[in-house]
């Protein structure tokens, strides 16, 4: 066995008559325990076995019997000692040895992720809420390693819907990355650059980016919440709304809280198509609690197509202002100011492609309609609203917040809300949206109501705190 030893005879063949010889013997076994531990650490086992162990001892040592007995089961003892130890610190090292290198592995994955998604920059700017802004030439974008874009430049900007005012007052900044006055070159489009630690919050690299799938806005959601108002039954080329920004508390880093319109065709299966555009808060996509700017897309109901913002080959953006992803600034406060935003996805009548614009006539860039199977045509439904997932935190229902945290019928300034829904008609005009529905999936949790006058149109409140006495 490895971890075995062998006494052997002298070599003068003298046999111990004597005290001091025996001693002497005894002397020469300890120095040969000593010799075999270190080898044994040295990493070089002993092969050899002896079948006759104990009769070679009795012989030799018949003198000095009695002390022998003391010495062979101190032997004996240390040697299975010695090989239970050597194997299970053989194994110990085996599974440090497997972990190290599944690490190193998934580490190469990762390092080798951000090299294909963080594109040179010409300029780097660092924001004070931690971010850094790489301004890329706007040909380099990750849209342009798509096979169907490669080699290509961004597109000129289409014929904007009839009916949208595209003036009106535009904030010199809304994102924090712009506070100290920083821009982007013209030319180039600045794009938050991903950080190892982000890769490493997702359950994977090929998960990193992407929204856990969810099907239809019912109690069987999956983990996924909605308060929305949504229209269906027509054809539709686009939609706009204003949204009021907040900060709501997400519980955990698994979980997330955004407000946002759905461009929707196809069925609620695997051929799912949506585009999506709004303001969220996750802790595992981006590492903190301020509510960010983001843009999603699929076409197989976010099976294994599409991702947030500019993480993969998709979406193409034009805009040298605005940083998809990045934290706007400011948000809405409680009995205080209101800080929205509107935005507006229309197709381009021309080429087919869906634009999106954020403010008041800063187009931001536009998703090629390839990426599509039903959205080449047209939408079959538009929503609007708040969605929160759920993960059951200790059994119970989240406090991940929606919105504001506070419920519709608290009203302005303490809701949150969507307000001027429209939606883009056939022959690209924006129109009120008709028949505009409303539906809570858990009203106790989050809840939402409906209205329309002359300064709002067509609008809602929504949201809510999450658990509360009658959402356990």
């Amino acid at each position: 066995m490895g971890g075995e030893f062998v006494l052997r005879k002298p070599r003068n063949g003298i046999k111990c008559r004597r005290f001091d010889r025996c001693n002497t013997m005894r002397q020469t076994e300890t120095e040969l325990f000593s010799e075999e531990t270190r080898e044994r650490r040295r990493g070089r086992r002993s092969r050899r076995i002896n079948g006759s162990f104990f009769l070679d001892m009795i012989i030799f040592f018949r003198p000095c019997f009695s002390s022998f007995i003391f010495l062979s089961l101190f032997l004996l003892s240390s040697s299975s000692s010695f090989v239970l130890s050597s194997e299970t610190e053989h194994l110990s090292q085996r599974n440090q040895t497997l972990r190290p290198l599944e690490e190193l592995n998934k580490l190469k994955a990762i390092n080798q992720h951000l090299r294909k998604i963080n594109k040179p920059s010409v300029k780097t700017i660092h924001s004070s809420d931690g971010d850094i802004i790489d301004c890329v030439l706007s040909h380099q974008q990750p849209a342009f390693d798509h096979p169907r874009l490669r080699g290509q430049k961004p597109l000129d900007p289409p014929e904007r819907p009839s009916g949208h005012n595209s003036r009106g007052l535009r904030p010199k900044s809304f994102q924090l990355w712009r506070m100290e006055g920083e821009t982007c070159p013209e030319g180039t489009v600045p794009i938050r650059r991903t950080k190892q630690e982000d890769i490493l919050r997702a359950n994977s690299v090929s998960a990193f980016g992407k929204k856990l799938r969810h099907f239809r806005r019912d109690t069987s959601s999956n983990g996924h919440e909605h308060a929305v108002g949504y229209v269906s039954g027509e054809k539709y080329f686009g939609a706009k709304a204003s949204i009021n920004v907040w900060a709501p508390q997400v519980q955990n880093q698994y979980e997330f809280s955004l407000s946002q319109i759905w461009i929707i065709s196809g069925s609620f299966g695997n051929d799912l198509n949506t585009i999506e555009a709004g303001w969220q808060v996750s802790p595992e996509l981006y590492g903190d609690n301020y509510p960010r700017f983001f843009t999603y897309w699929t076409n197989d109901a976010y099976q294994a197509t599409g991702c947030y913002n500019l993480l993969c080959s998709g979406f193409v953006q034009t805009n040298s202002q605005i940083a998809i992803g990045a934290a706007i600034s400011p948000s809405s406060s409680f009995k205080g100011g209101q800080f929205d935003i509107t935005l507006l996805i229309w197709k381009d009548p021309k080429h087919g492609n869906w634009w999106l614009e954020f403010g008041s006539g800063i187009l931001v860039g536009y998703w090629p309609s390839f990426l599509f199977t039903h959205l080449r045509e047209h939408a079959s439904m538009v929503q609007y609203g708040g969605e929160v997932v759920n993960s059951s935190p200790f059994g119970a229902h989240t406090s991940t917040q929606m919105g504001s945290g506070h419920f519709a019928e608290e009203g302005f300034t303490k809701s949150s809300y969507f307000r001027n829904i429209q939606v883009v008609d056939w022959d690209n005009n924006l129109v009120p949206s008709p028949n505009l529905r409303v539906l809570a999936d858990h009203p106790n949790c989050y809840d939402i109501q409906g209205g329309s006058n002359k300064a709002w149109g067509n609008y809602f409140y929504y949201g809510g705190p999450g658990k509360n006495p009658k959402c356990p």
